[in-house]
């Protein structure tokens, strides 16, 4: 049973309220097609967030280590959420995501592969320049701009989406294109903090 949509109920019910939570740019998420979906990453909470403020459903990476919590192993699966060991070549993560993708659905992944500590954008990994080249998808960048304090406004703000095609005919490598992402995230940042 897929509880995406109560889950995005509830979040929603829940953490716009409390966070004030402002979406920008929401319009310029594609319609249809395959999308993949890369976001800074500055707190537990911005898969949620970013999950609620998506007009698409998203199907999130989300680290291994997650899947052998309890309660987490048996909803993250049903939220659309499915596992990739951080850290190495994960094989099976990578097919369920090209699959995904070339299937016109979106993936949302934080290309700095962990939290921010400072709240400052990291380095992003070469795994998002990957997808964003082998999954026939445009990416979507995302800025998650906090803090996450009660009461105080949350911004979630969406970018225009990149068209890899230049980026597929030149030949780019992965960690090119990883750097093209990351400094689309650090412009949307860089505009609305």
């Amino acid at each position: 049973m897929n509880l995406y949509p109560f889950g995005k109920f509830l979040v929603s019910t829940i953490l716009y309220p409390l966070y004030r939570v402002k979406v920008i740019g929401a319009e310029n998420f594609p319609s249809e097609g395959g999308v993949l979906l890369c976001t800074n990453h500055i707190d537990n909470l911005d898969p949620p967030v970013v999950g609620m403020t998506c007009p698409r459903t998203v199907h999130f990476m989300a680290k291994e280590e997650l899947f052998n919590a309890p309660l987490l192993k048996t909803v993250l699966p049903k939220v659309n959420a499915f596992p990739v060991k951080r850290g190495m070549s994960d094989r099976e993560a990578f097919r369920k995501a090209l699959k995904l993708l070339r299937g016109g659905h979106v993936v949302g992944m934080f290309p700095e592969g962990t939290r921010s500590k400072t709240g400052e954008l990291g380095k992003g990994l070469a795994g998002a320049g990957f997808f964003a080249l082998k999954g026939e998808a445009v990416v979507m960048p995302c800025a998650i701009i906090g803090p996450y304090k009660p009461f105080r406004t949350l911004r979630v703000v969406y970018g225009k989406p990149i068209d890899m095609t230049p980026y597929r005919e030149s030949k780019a490598s992965a960690e090119e294109v990883t750097e093209v992402i990351m400094n689309e995230i650090r412009i949307l940042l860089e505009q609305h903090k």
